[in-house]
């Protein structure tokens, strides 16, 4: 069984050279995959007495992935994850096809069905419901692969779709029919029950468990947690993530994550 290690750097709280040399050097410490978010501002906000808000720095999804893509060489780059309401789907198909290029066939494509309001709002999309954007993501999922189908020139590859989510009536079912990663996190416990529903839904649509990778976001494993790290291991997931975010995006947790690795 091969163990994927991955981290994701969160585009926010810090400048772009600092970010820029933490992805290279996650990537000479080892990592697999290096991921991104898709925000629009930093998840935490302080309030302000005298503004409505403060904002950090943040940066786009997509086009900190294409620079991602030019200055590393080895590790697969993506997104965990895509807000699917924020691009038409034949747009993001388009981008996906071009960082996939100038990743030299390294892309992943990372997607969901988007939960954060505040991107919503300050940029003028309509947030719906839960189920509004899980239906839309339903919807856009075959458009996604159909326009990759007919670009010219085609991705260096068959792209990776990784889909995150842990919903089992619906999210778990697209997972079923599209994804070849799934990503969600929790305790192993509750990582199993998730797991067993998606095999079910594999069986329904009539896909083979086997063909999507696991995949969870870690501890660090100097924590308390690290025996958890194993019990992931015996319930199926393979791809850990660790998680880090500016001003300084100190890639500890990622050493860990390798060392433990190489461990077992």
């Amino acid at each position: 069984m091969k163990i994927t290690i991955g981290i994701q750097l969160a585009p926010a709280r810090g400048g772009y050279p600092r970010l820029r040399d933490a992805w290279r050097e996650a990537e000479d410490l080892g990592a697999d995959c290096i991921y991104v978010w898709d925000h629009f501002f930093p998840l935490a906000m302080e309030p302000n007495p005298t503004r409505e808000r403060i904002y950090a720095e943040n940066f786009e999804a997509t086009t900190i992935q294409a620079a991602m893509a030019a200055t590393t060489k080895r590790a697969q780059v993506g997104c965990l994850v895509h807000g699917n309401s924020y691009r038409n789907p034949n747009l993001l198909a388009d981008m996906a096809r071009t960082i996939d290029h100038i990743s030299g066939g390294r892309f992943i494509l990372g997607i969901g069905s988007g939960w954060y309001k505040l991107d919503y709002d300050e940029y003028g999309y309509e947030f719906g419901t839960a189920a509004s954007r899980l239906r839309d993501l339903d919807r856009d999922l075959p458009i996604i692969k159909a326009r990759l189908g007919k670009l010219n020139p085609p991705p260096l590859h068959r792209i990776p779709i990784l889909i995150g989510g842990g919903g089992e009536k619906v999210t778990l079912k697209i997972a079923a029919q599209h994804a070849d990663i799934w990503h969600f996190f929790g305790d192993p416990e509750t990582m199993k029950h998730k797991s067993d529903i998606l095999d079910d839904w594999c069986a329904k649509v009539g896909r083979n468990p086997k063909e999507i990778a696991r995949s969870t976001s870690s501890m660090v494993p100097s924590s308390g947690a690290k025996a958890n790290l194993e019990d992931y291991i015996k319930v199926g997931f393979t791809d850990f993530i660790a998680h880090t975010s500016g001003p300084d995006w100190d890639l500890q947790s990622l050493r860990d994550l390798i060392a433990w690795r190489d461990k077992i």
